[in-house]
């Protein structure tokens, strides 16, 4: 059986030996993998994926490895298996990803990238992309670059104290920088450092420039510090704003904006008042802040805020960082691309101080009970977060508002994540809460012991393969009758509906009444008239008949 890939991708590719492969030629593809993200080169593959074989010359496969630990800076190990596939031998090199930029003994770099077709290609890594590398594997901080042309005199005294005046505001900043003088200030939050060639040994660093410093002093420095507001009806231009002002006054104008168009729909029922946004605030702040803070600001593009008929979506410049994918963002370590610019807003209470702002912005969706922020359109060359229009689910949200008030404390962003996931999903087995919402082992345990003991999940199923869904009566119907009017069985029926549905379809579109009482917390007669409901209005019809009635659900 064959175990070589039949196509070629970002991890794999396939190199003609027939002619023998020039070192020149190999040593490009190996330093290509090298300073993306590691791969597999097959030698003696043609590109269509058919088997010729490696020449005699690179069938060595130690020989192969010391040709490219020798003709690489710094040398690089690499493994190399000689492979026997439709008789013929195919040499698979392992090209681990560097820590580091790799380039040829001659002094060439290079990199791996994706043609407009989706096929991959070997191009050239340029100056100016080696700093967005470097940042990419946190080996170089640009923010903490020093601006040896500038000096404290391209400071706006009016951003000074508008950075004052949100050390103030914010609880969770540090209140002793307020007693700081301006200079003192500037020093305690690296927005200056020394430097010999500086007139008064100190000179601006990025993140102070970027922060505090003068709109034209930032344009002639920091060019692609840009920002864009935009917000679109249907194809019509309400908003196109353009900017290269400080980020503070960045961050302060764009939630003037984003209020602008947040409209707040008010429910009320009885004792229970709420007000529920089109758009979370605590989420779009979050995302504001982030885009700002972990941007590569050595690569032009603007940070993009567009809100339209679909959502809303916050682009900034500069994929994710060496380790973080669109997969792993809620258990990833935080870290980012730009330490100086990240301390500096966390000290400030800008941005959360344990570095998991992107906890906030799933929180922000998750409690209303909406779809999950989605980062799929994010690519190598910038990142994107879109959160979704959609109605609130009031419901939902009294539940995680009532948990919260018995829990004494707010719920955990894993304890969410199970919590949405089972809303959307109905009923979910361990594997597929694990999943889907990224959780080990034992998270899973511990998230699933809290809810089980704030009754807000129940199980069902065997005890080998147990099933999970939210709990009914009395935790979660008793919350959305609470900001309700008492329900007729009507009501209780459609509400009930699609739990019922979620049931049936794991057990083959058929459920009994007995099963219907056990998912939905009620006794069997309860059962039975809220059976007799459905099939009178068409939603449920008899399968079997007798003690151990099924019935088909539609």
């Amino acid at each position: 059986m064959r175990t070589i890939p039949f196509a070629e991708s970002m991890s794999v590719e396939f190199k003609s030996d027939r002619a023998v492969l020039a070192d020149s030629e190999l040593l490009d593809e190996v330093i290509g993998f090298a300073n993306t993200e590691g791969g597999t080169i097959y030698l003696g593959v043609e590109d269509d994926g058919i088997i010729t074989g490696v020449s005699k010359k690179h069938a060595d496969s130690i020989g192969v490895c010391a040709l490219i630990a020798n003709k690489t800076v710094p040398s690089l190990p690499v493994r190399a298996d000689l492979l026997t596939e439709e008789s013929q031998p195919v040499l698979a090199i392992y090209v681990p990803q560097s820590k580091t930029v790799i380039s040829s003994s001659s002094g060439k770099i290079m990199r791996r990238r994706l043609k407009l077709d989706g096929t991959p290609e070997v191009v050239p890594l340029y100056s100016y992309e080696i700093t967005t590398r470097l940042s990419d594997l946190s080996l170089l901080d640009y923010s903490a670059r020093v601006l040896t042309e500038a000096s404290a005199d391209d400071f706006s005294s009016a951003e000074i104290a508008r950075l004052r005046s949100l050390i103030q505001k914010n609880p969770a900043s540090d209140k002793t920088l307020l007693n700081l003088d301006d200079e003192e200030l500037e020093i305690a939050l690296h927005l200056v450092a020394k430097s010999d060639s500086a007139e008064k040994n100190y000179a601006p660093t990025v993140t102070g420039m970027l922060l505090i410093g003068k709109r034209e002093k930032i344009r002639a420095l920091i060019p692609t510090a840009r920002a864009e507001f935009q917000v679109l009806e249907g194809t019509t231009v309400r908003v196109n704003e353009e900017t290269d002002e400080p980020i503070l006054a960045v961050v302060e104008k764009f939630q003037t904006y984003f209020e602008a168009w947040n409209p707040e729909e008010e429910f009320e029922s009885n004792m229970y008042r709420a007000g529920f946004p089109e758009f979370s605030k605590s989420a779009f702040r979050e995302a504001l802040v982030n885009a700002f803070c972990h941007r590569d600001y050595s690569q032009l593009g603007a940070v993009r805020i567009l809100i339209d008929n679909e959502g809303l979506s916050v682009s900034s410049p500069g994929g994710f960082i060496d380790g973080i994918s669109a997969e792993n963002l809620l258990i990833a370590e935080p870290h980012g691309r730009n330490p100086c610019l990240a301390d500096v807003l966390k000290r400030i209470g800008l941005a959360e101080k344990t570095g998991r702002g992107i906890d906030r912005i799933y929180e922000g969706q998750i409690i209303y009970g909406r779809m999950w922020p989605d980062y799929s359109e994010s690519t190598s060359r910038y990142v994107r977060v879109f959160l979704q229009r959609a109605k609130p689910d009031y419901s939902f949200y009294r539940m995680i508002q009532s948990a919260t008030e018995q829990n004494k404390f707010p719920l955990s962003i894993h304890q969410l994540l199970i919590l949405s996931l089972l809303k959307t999903e109905g009923i979910c087995t361990k594997d597929e809460i694990r999943k889907k919402a990224w959780l080990s082992p034992a998270r899973f345990e511990a998230a699933m012991e809290q809810l089980r003991g704030l009754h807000l999940i129940r199980i069902s199923g065997t005890e080998k393969k147990p099933k999970y869904q939210l709990s009914p009566l009395p935790a979660v119907t008793s919350a959305y009758y609470a900001i309700r009017e008492p329900p007729t069985r009507m009501v209780i029926a459609e509400q009930s509906i699609d739990t019922v549905r979620q049931l049936a379809r794991h057990n083959g579109g058929v459920i009994s009444k007995e099963e219907i009482a056990g998912a939905l917390g009620i006794t069997p007669s309860q059962a039975y008239t809220l059976i007799k409901q459905y099939v009178s209005d068409g939603t449920m019809q008899i399968a079997q008949k007798g003690k151990y009635a099924k019935y088909w659900v539609r």
